[in-house]
């Protein structure tokens, strides 16, 4: 280990710059036996050697069941992020930090000068924390941040042809890199598709209208409630040329499947890129485990739909994670004896392979290297 790694040990892991990570160092260094917290915390809450953190601003309503979230992060986080790019975020309830992942919204550049980040949350009836972050969140609440992540972005300049194909909140990426591209100014031939049940339930409806009405987009609406479900053969009349597009598309995990068999059968599929919003958890059985945390011994009876990360979390245990849906490989653990079975598509995995805990759940006693 070089003098500069034994230095950073103390804030090893932890997301920034390196510079702002040698300032934690230094202050983990100068205040031990106490951590850094101790003092920085008496000072500003959203201050951390440990974590990132911010304060939200605002929850502002965007449709009966959303909200847009606008979040002040506090000191080691980096605006140099991508549109696109989504966020993870931890809030306290009920005694529990719990973590989900979502799209920016907001743009870079305006968030720069702000200092501040966004995210529109739709509630799902399905989803604990949506539903608390839409209804139950106040301004002023402090709440963990991990740092900005994901590879579903636009290149710079944008394609010359562009499809946005989005259905639901699955337009909350695509708002950001739209927002941007306005701001450069730049025009393409950029068609966007977006299904819902119903204009209402229309994430920013008023603000895409404007984007047509500039002309920095084609804008195609496809109300599930009047016009039906948007399938191969709608999207072929509402798009003839869509394979001559690059396509960016985000959604439930059927319509991404769609799209995929689309592009597949016309051997385009390069020029797909998909994000999945959520977790889309298969058909995994109820059978879960004790899960042991080999390095600690921890152990903690987990059910088959709890995913280990989730259980990790619960017996105290530090995992690293990054989206928190199967995406970005940050959680990647061994798996030292046992069975795990990914969520998402009932696929088991045994011992000696390496698992991604944000996504997969015991199927019967297993230890994890961690």
């Amino acid at each position: 280990m070089s003098w500069r790694e034994r230095f950073e040990a103390p804030v090893a892991g932890v997301a920034g710059s390196k510079a702002t990570n040698w300032v934690r160092a230094a202050a983990a260094r100068i205040t031990t036996p106490l951590l850094p917290d101790d003092y920085l915390h008496l000072l500003n809450p959203l201050w951390s050697a440990r974590e990132l953190r911010g304060k939200v601003v605002a929850v502002t309503p965007v449709t009966a069941d959303s909200a847009t979230i606008v979040i002040e992060p506090g000191w080691g986080f980096s605006f140099d992020y991508h549109p696109g790019q989504y966020i993870g975020i931890g809030v306290l309830v009920e005694g529990r930090w719990t973590w989900r992942s979502y799209s920016l919204t907001s743009e870079p550049a305006g968030s720069a000068a702000e200092r501040t980040v966004a995210i529109t949350v739709k509630a799902m009836p399905e989803g604990f924390l949506s539903s608390h972050l839409v209804n139950g969140l106040k301004p002023g609440t402090v709440v963990r941040l991990a740092a900005p992540a994901g590879e579903f972005v636009l290149p710079d300049p944008p394609p010359a042809k562009l499809l946005f194909a989005t259905a639901g909140s699955g337009v909350t990426p695509i708002i950001s890199m739209l927002r941007t591209m306005a701001r450069r100014g730049g025009r393409v031939d950029a068609v966007l598709v977006h299904s819902a049940p119903d204009e209402d339930s229309v994430l920013f409806v008023d603000e895409l209208r404007r984007f047509a009405a500039d002309g920095l987009i084609d804008l195609r609406l496809r109300l599930t409630g009047v016009d039906g479900r948007l399938d191969a053969a709608s999207l072929d009349e509402l798009v003839p040329d869509w394979g001559d597009r690059q396509t960016w598309a985000c959604g439930p995990g059927g319509f991404i499947d769609m799209l995929g068999g689309m592009f597949d059968d016309r051997g385009i599929r390069s020029r797909l890129h998909v994000e999945r919003f959520a977790l889309e958890r298969g058909a995994a059985g109820a059978q879960g485990g004790t899960v042991t945390f080999g390095r600690g011994g921890k152990k903690i009876e987990a059910d088959g739909a709890q995913t280990l990360l989730e259980a990790g979390e619960e017996a105290g245990v530090l995992m690293p994670f990054g989206c928190r849906m199967g995406i970005c490989q940050s959680c990647v653990v061994m798996l030292d004896k046992g069975c795990v079975r990914d969520l998402r598509t009932g696929v088991e995995h045994v011992e000696g392979e390496r698992v991604q805990t944000c996504v997969t759940a015991a199927a019967g006693d297993c230890t994890l290297d961690v």
